[in-house]
């Protein structure tokens, strides 16, 4: 089980902590490292500067070539040097040795330097020090001042920075406060993106879309609960009257078979809606094809004219095709969408009149920048034309035009949502045009 993420807010305020620390103890280490390198230059250079003042006097002992007058040189120089120390020796033998004092630390440096006495040459171990105590000393004060500084520096800013952060995040406080107080039925009173900062807009913008998507859901849900109210309720009471009828009286056996072939049909409308609307559901749950393969669609209307064919002809109607191509598709689904099509055109077309189904290749609209292309399958039918603000509404779930709503005919308006559905499953869109005493309705499916 993962652990549960912190608040931005103190994910924020340790982050802010965090770097103050890193970036103060970066700084004044630093500081610390030029400090001491500087101080080491220094004793340095003063070591430096001893030892060729040790040298000189030295030359100058041996002009007088006694080690007495050198010793005494040497006592006076070093009596008023605390912070250096002397040591002469030649052959094994101290010559000279000053008396610092004790508890020092020394940074010390050898050296050779030729002596001549009564025309003898020897060479003197001269060993020289400087004391660094006072310096080390300072740098441990500097090491704890530092220590401090980055202590205090770092809970100053984490205090200050969690003020900032929390101040920061006050506009995310609001903009909570207001989405709460929104519902799918307020949706016409959007968030203003101009009263939150500029990093908030993007977000809100997508707020007020998404919740505009969720009222237009949530006025389809409304509407298509009411629709399926009233698609069931009518054959269930004609079921219900025409078997309470049957039961106010003895009824002779041709009188009850013509009951229940009545009820028959209108079980088998209901049968029909419940079996579109599963398949609805489970298309907008992206219910996968059961098999694809590469087909003919011009074959595959064909078939769908010969289903029609007697319908076709009792309407005075013929039917044809125009174009192919091959498709990688749902064969079945396919042939379902072209029911539905030519059903309606059946229903809807001029007497005598000729019903054609196109089938061509043609480039995509929403990406013809990308040159892609898909199949487009339109169901032509010549008739009275639809109303232009019907048309985007046609393959709603249960919307009728006005020409379907005469009570002639009793298909229940999932029709042309089951074609879209199935031109989705393809990767295809749905379209539809009057104009001209001829109307077109088709779909895609998207070329492989």
């Amino acid at each position: 089980m993962s652990p549960r993420p912190r608040s931005l807010q103190s994910r924020l305020s340790l982050w802010l902590a965090a770097q103050t620390l890193f970036g103060l103890s970066v700084i004044c280490f630093a500081i610390y490292l030029v400090t001491a390198w500087n101080f080491g230059q220094k004793q340095e250079e003063e070591l430096s500067n001893k030892a060729v003042l040790v040298q000189h006097l030295l030359q100058e002992a041996e002009k007088g070539g006694d080690l007495v007058f050198l010793r005494h040189k040497l006592d006076d120089f070093f009596s008023m040097q605390d912070d250096v120390t002397l040591s002469i020796s030649a052959g094994g033998r101290q010559l000279f040795e000053s008396r610092p004092l004790a508890g020092g630390k020394w940074m010390l440096r050898d050296v050779q330097v030729p002596w001549t006495q009564a025309g003898t040459t020897t060479l003197l171990a001269v060993r020289i020090g400087v004391n660094t105590a006072q310096e080390a000393q300072l740098l441990r004060r500097l090491a704890w001042t530092l220590l401090g500084a980055v202590v205090l520096g770092t809970a100053l800013v984490s205090l200050t920075g969690m003020w900032l952060v929390r101040r920061g995040l006050k506009p995310l406080k609001t903009l909570t406060e207001r989405t709460a107080a929104m519902a799918p039925d307020k949706a016409n009173q959007p968030i203003d993106a101009d009263d939150f900062a500029q990093e908030l807009r993007p977000w809100i913008t997508q707020f007020n879309a998404l919740l505009l998507r969720v009222q237009r859901a949530y006025v389809q849900l409304e509407s298509f609960n009411a629709d399926v109210a009233h698609e069931l309720r009518t054959p269930l009471a004609n079921l219900i009257g025409s078997t309470e009828l049957a039961l106010t009286r003895p009824r002779s056996n041709e009188e009850l078979q013509t009951v229940l072939a009545s009820n028959l049909e209108e079980v088998g409308r209901l049968s029909g809606i419940v079996t579109d609307m599963l398949f609805l559901s489970q298309a907008e749950r992206g219910a996968p094809m059961r098999t694809r393969a590469v087909t003919s669609l011009a074959a595959q209307a064909a078939d769908v004219i010969d289903f029609y064919d007697a319908m076709l002809e009792e309407s005075g109607l013929r039917a044809e095709v125009r174009g192919d191509a091959m498709a990688d598709v749902d064969a079945a689904l396919v042939r379902r969408a072209l029911f539905n099509l030519l059903g309606n055109a059946i229903r809807f077309a001029a007497p005598a009149s000729t019903i054609r189904i196109e089938i061509a290749e043609e480039i995509a609209e929403e990406v013809a920048k990308q040159g892609a292309t898909e199949f487009a399958v339109a169901v032509v039918n010549k008739g009275e034309p639809i109303d232009p603000a019907a048309l985007p509404r046609l393959f709603e779930r249960f919307y009728r035009a006005a020409q379907a709503r005469d009570g002639s005919t009793r298909h229940h308006g999932l029709g042309l949502s089951i074609v879209e559905a199935i031109a989705r499953m393809h990767g295809g869109r749905v379209f539809a045009a009057s104009r001209g005493g001829e109307t077109r309705i088709g779909f895609t499916v998207a070329k492989r």
